[in-house]
């Protein structure tokens, strides 16, 4: 039996040079990546047997927090939303869900985190605190509920992207190969951030639930002048560097494709970064620099 490739998806960091990588693969193992983007070197973290709603997580805008929300439908917890270190998932604060609505949230600012979880799950659980620099708030009037939207959706708009399409109806076909299909997708465009007049970035949610493979199907593209657009596929994540580059995952690997003098290549001339095939769950205990909450100002916090 083949196994398939593992499954890709990024969250970049808003002010550093920095990212994490959600490897998921087998469904029910995700192994955390640190990656620095200067020098595209990573750093492998920690393995959770369970599963991670990666669109429903996000990072301090200086990359050194991690706010994710996480499930393995076991007591205490069953599910949880956490702030970790990455690329550690060992929990600093931890607030217990229980169920799969919801759950995850946004660093506001550094010090400042909405998190969506209803009211009565607001509660920190026994033996966890955060430090009094950081303030926790509700996502909104309607806290809690939602799956990845409306977390994922409100992080692209922060982002740069931008909505262009709707879809009007939907194709849902028990039995079928793909659960559900948007008519037309949902379509989200962001601008180069150097040439925002000769490319965009285009990601296409074609529908969900896909049998034995990903729950979003998604393909990105990148338009250019006079309606030209250079096809990535499917892909399960891709966006642009601060310096242009664009930056894309497909079947388990990462790429990037240069920015040379404001001018894209083809797609296929793509260097491949890093090929996230072949690992398997290895148990590792976080060191003690990531058990510790950042100072308010991002240093480490000594005892």
């Amino acid at each position: 039996m083949v196994k398939s490739a593992p499954r890709l998806y990024v969250l970049l960091a808003r002010a550093a040079p920095l990212g994490v990588i959600f490897r998921r693969g087998p469904s029910n193992q995700v192994l955390l990546v640190k990656w620095n983007l200067e020098r595209d070197t990573f750093e492998d973290g920690q393995w959770l047997k369970g599963r991670i709603y990666e669109r429903r997580c996000d990072l301090s805008p200086e990359g050194d927090m991690l706010l994710y929300f996480a499930a393995n439908w076991r007591r205490p917890y069953q599910s949880w939303t956490a702030i970790s270190r990455p690329p550690y998932l060992t929990a600093l604060a931890l607030w217990p869900k229980g169920d799969g609505w919801g759950g995850g949230g946004h660093f506001f600012s550094r010090s400042r985190i909405m998190l969506n979880h209803r009211e009565r799950e607001m509660a920190l659980a026994e033996g966890f605190s955060f430090p009094k620099w950081l303030t926790v708030g509700p996502f909104g009037d309607c806290s809690g509920w939602g799956e990845d939207e409306p977390v994922w959706f409100a992080r692209l708009q922060r982002a740069g992207w931008r909505l262009t399409c709707y879809p009007t109806g939907t194709k849902d076909e028990f039995g079928a190969k793909v659960a559900l299909e948007y008519d037309p997708p949902i379509t989200w465009q962001k601008m180069h951030p150097l040439q925002p007049e000769l490319y965009t970035l285009q990601m296409s949610i074609l529908g969900i639930h896909k049998r034995n493979g990903a729950w979003w199907l998604v393909e990105h593209a990148v338009l250019g002048k006079k309606g030209h657009a250079e096809k990535i596929g499917r892909s399960e994540w891709a966006d642009w560097s601060s310096e242009g580059d664009l930056l894309f995952t497909q079947s388990g690997c990462l790429y990037r494709l240069r920015c040379i003098g404001g001018v894209l290549g083809p797609i296929e001339t793509s260097e491949m970064l890093a090929d996230f095939s072949g690992l398997e769950f290895e148990g590792k205990e976080s060191p003690e620099e990531a058990r510790l909450w950042p100072s308010k100002t991002g240093k480490i916090r000594k005892k």
